[in-house]
């Protein structure tokens, strides 16, 4: 593929086509858009957990069928869509990617389409996400001539992490697996998420910065880091409380433990690795007066290189080993891979992101230490994972994901079909 600028340069009637497509489109966003909110209002007021998608995996199913297509998938890695959309002209495929799942949050908003599932709650925007993927179906569904091969959409479920403990693939590795990245194998890959706060390129103040609707923002290479999770437990003595020195103590053991392992960032790596260490967990205990024989721990790490990702679980065992005779087992868990941006689709991609939303509106951010499964696909063909801005000030959209107030200005659903849409037509034209 050439990259889109020289691609335009070399061919001056694709940019006035480009420029006539984007007019068409836009007209067309603005006929969805009352539809479109429509959708994401009922998948954000019927939340389902990772592997529960029932429910959004067949709204996505029956809405592909509305819209005439027919080359669809469904149970794909357990309740996943997969579907292919043929354009009205030959050439290759490329793939748009969607998450559905939801989170384990209560939700706090008191919005009128607020969630109706109690103590779930779409707390990262996959509603939102769903509703943009429809929206470029339906989108390239009615203008199929100006569509110069297929498309491949892929409906994700169980993106949201499993428990450090569980044993088998799921969500974006499990669709891979099950061969929804063959026939046809498209040629590359786009994903978007939601996003109201982040860190601009060049920013080096702990000020926030909010991502606004009508803006999008992307990194250049690596996105985020590789997402892990371990789950740790001490094994002590039992004792009286007023004589501690008969048993051994997990609890002060477990503190020990945690101090050690913030060391390993202060300390013991090269700064120069970004490195996350946190521990969200900790059970034990069974009374006051009692020395606790067992302590649970459960934590994160996030790094960005992989040979790094490994040294650091050398020095968590030896931490481990070092500062207890008790008995201790940790099981750690490698989940999400670092998201990897291939940089000649982003150059090919950005000029179609500032020609159809402004270029002040396309932000360049720098990687965050967050975990997302995209990179399974992106490990197959080159993938573009970028975010679209949800944040309106004047309306209240200022909170982060995962948390129960987070919601998204919906003019930011037509951004995201705007700049998806684009993206997939802009690499199909250039594609050899």
């Amino acid at each position: 593929m050439k990259l889109h600028t020289l691609f335009l340069l070399a061919f001056p009637a694709l940019a006035l086509a480009a420029d006539s497509r984007d007019a068409a489109f836009q007209k067309s966003i603005e006929e969805m858009f009352p539809k479109l909110v429509e959708i994401r209002r009922d998948i954000h007021m019927h939340p389902e957990l990772s592997n529960e998608e029932v429910r959004t995996s067949k709204l996505v199913a029956d809405r592909l069928r509305e819209l005439g297509i027919t080359d669809i998938k469904t149970g794909v890695a357990g309740h996943g869509v997969v579907a292919v959309l043929k354009g009205g002209q030959d050439g290759p495929c490329v793939a748009v990617r969607a998450d559905m799942d939801a989170l384990p949050i209560k939700e706090l908003r008191s919005a009128p389409y607020r969630s109706r599932n109690p103590g779930v709650m779409h707390a990262c925007g996959h509603d939102v996400h769903v509703t943009c993927a429809l929206g470029v179906a339906e989108l390239l569904a009615r203008h199929r001539d100006l569509v110069k091969g297929s498309v491949k959409f892929l409906f994700q479920p169980a993106e949201e992490a499993m428990p450090a403990t569980f044993k088998g693939d799921w969500g974006a590795k499990l669709m891979v697996a099950e061969g929804a990245m063959e026939n046809p194998k498209p040629a590359a890959v786009f994903g978007l998420h939601t996003t109201a706060i982040v860190q601009p390129a060049g920013t080096t103040d702990d000020e926030t910065h909010y991502l606004k609707a009508g803006q999008v923002g992307y990194t250049p290479l690596i996105d985020n880091a590789n997402s892990d999770r371990f789950a740790i437990t001490i094994h002590g003595k039992m004792a009286h409380g007023s004589a501690p020195h008969k048993g051994v103590d997990a609890i002060a053991v477990a503190a020990e433990a945690i101090m050690a392992l913030q060391m390993i960032k202060s300390r013991q790596t090269n700064a120069r690795q970004p490195l996350v260490i946190s521990i969200g967990v900790i059970n034990g205990g069974q009374r006051e007066n009692i020395i606790a024989e067992k302590v649970e721990l459960g934590g994160t790490v996030r790094t960005y290189d992989a040979k790094f990702r490994d040294g650091i679980i050398v020095q968590m065992e030896r931490i481990l080993k070092g500062i207890t005779e008790a008995h201790y087992t940790m099981e750690y868990r490698k989940t999400y891979p670092s998201i990897i941006n291939d940089q000649k689709l982003v150059d090919a991609t950005v000029p179609a992101f500032k020609r159809v939303l402004g270029e002040k509106n396309v932000i360049q951010l720098i990687p965050g230490m967050g975990g997302e499964d995209f990179s399974y696909f992106a490990q197959v063909v080159p993938g573009f994972y970028f975010r679209l801005g949800v944040a309106n000030e004047e309306k209240g959209f200022t909170y982060g994901g995962h948390t129960p107030m987070y919601d998204c200005d919906e003019d930011s659903i037509k951004t995201g079909v705007a700049a998806m849409a684009a993206a997939v037509c802009d690499f199909l034209d250039a594609a050899k």
